[in-house]
């Protein structure tokens, strides 16, 4: 009996240790066999599910794509895997290599860039259209009284939402405006680019107007309105606009504006505009930590606008997504209605929500499950939602911190993003 009682220990001790052995040594999660459930063990060794993923963001730090990262994954609303790689600033103005440079925490706040369209903008107009205070279809020029050329007339919020308004996709407003009032009488004079509701031309000039459409229609201005109204009752401390230096540290991104300075003086490069290159002599000759790299937001709207603006983290922005994966509840309590997030994550006839992106090619990730949506940043930041799996993405990088290469470019992260998430998504199927 004793000498049986000894084997039978040994057996179990010997089948714990393989097990224990096989689980540490399994190939990267798109050479296994897909799993049953769709759920992903929650880890910080990224040897066990998230090594692919992982090492694929290490090479894009290690080979100086991006100077740093922090990578989110959450499922069901809970934080599954989480991992800051590289330096939040890793060169000073001139493209000076720091001899200690800041370290990329997971707490880091990060430029959105054009993720306020989604974290901000979009999340203003639906809070009001949850409301019934407008609807998607009420006309612009309704709300905003500059709005008055009857070549707008049937410009709708939908419209604005969708890019599909007619208006140009970008301009140098801090050549003709110094503040938001200037800034919104000079757009709603602009003529149309395109007829209205033609076609989908992403256009940075609608989420302005959306933006002056949230604070007319809320009498507050757009941060104040978002805090009260969505960000403190998440208890969001990190999430606004014009940070407070006090705080965690900053993503620093571009060294003054050097791209937006290209476009305008170089009609090859980006838009073509009419404006006299020389006539402004405001540019930026610092690196940029904790403000706004976007220069529509920062001359012509001091940090606050529709479009661009937005600080935030990693941990904060999965709180939004999962209100959005779960129906506008969060810890068991209703924000927004669900009729209301269904009307803003339906497609249009261009393949897009309201707000979001929603077409594979335009995330752009090509195994993306139907129903996800998603939204990327020009500082280098990217988020996407996969109702499917209920599980939300962020991927933010400060790439801008690395100066423009020769050309006048910053590097490409689409492929990172797009390979990072497509592999996520086999390790679900």
């Amino acid at each position: 009996m004793f000498l049986r009682r000894i084997l039978f220990v040994s057996l179990i001790a010997f089948v714990l240790l393989y097990i224990r052995h096989t689980w540490r040594n399994l190939p990267p999660a798109s050479m296994l066999d897909r799993p049953e459930k769709h759920l992903i063990p929650a880890t910080s060794d990224p040897g066990i599910s998230f090594g692919l993923i992982d090492s694929i963001v290490k090479i894009a730090v290690d080979t100086m794509l991006v100077p740093g990262a922090v990578l989110s994954v959450y499922q069901d609303g809970i934080a599954i895997h989480e991992r800051a790689f590289g330096y939040a600033k890793r060169y000073d103005f001139g493209k000076k290599l720091l001899a200690k440079p800041d370290t990329m925490t997971l707490d880091t706040r990060f430029d959105l860039a054009s993720l306020t369209k989604v974290f901000a903008t979009t999340f203003g107009i639906m809070l009001l259209t949850d409301a019934g205070k407008i609807s998607p279809d009420m006309p612009v020029s309704k709300i905003l009284p500059d709005f008055t050329d009857p070549s707008k007339d049937s410009i709708t919020i939908r419209h604005l939402l969708t890019h599909s308004a007619g208006l140009t996709e970008w301009a140098p407003i801090y050549y003709h405006a110094r503040n938001e009032d200037e800034a919104r009488k000079y757009i709603s004079t602009l003529p149309l680019k395109y007829p209205v509701g033609a076609g989908r031309h992403y256009s940075d000039l609608g989420f302005m107007l959306l933006g002056y459409i949230i604070e007319k229609v809320s009498n507050e201005d757009l941060n104040s309105f978002l805090q009260e109204e969505l960000y403190s009752k998440l208890d969001l401390q990190n999430t606004s606009f014009n940070p407070n230096t006090d705080g965690p540290p900053f993503a620093c991104t571009s060294h003054g504006n050097p791209f937006e300075k290209k476009m305008v003086y170089d009609d090859h490069f980006g838009f073509k505009c009419d404006e006299d290159p020389t006539f402004f002599q405001e540019w930026r000759h610092y690196v940029l930590c904790g403000e706004v790299n976007d220069g529509n937001s920062y001359y012509a709207h001091q940090g606050m606008a529709g479009h661009a603006g937005l600080f935030s983290t990693a941990h904060e922005l999965q709180i939004l997504l999962g209100l959005l994966l779960n129906k506008g509840v969060y810890q068991s309590k209703k924000y927004i209605k669900e009729e209301t997030i269904n009307l803003f994550l339906t497609k249009d006839r261009f393949g897009h929500g309201l707000g979001w992106a929603m077409s594979p090619s335009a995330v752009p990730v090509d195994n993306l499950p139907p129903g996800s949506f998603g939204h990327t940043g020009f500082t280098g930041t990217f988020a996407v939602g996969i109702p499917k799996y209920n599980l939300g993405l962020i991927l933010l990088t400060n790439r801008q911190n690395l100066d423009v290469n020769s050309d006048g470019n910053y590097n490409s992260v689409t492929k990172l993003r797009k390979d990072v998430t497509e592999n996520l998504i086999r390790m679900l199927e």
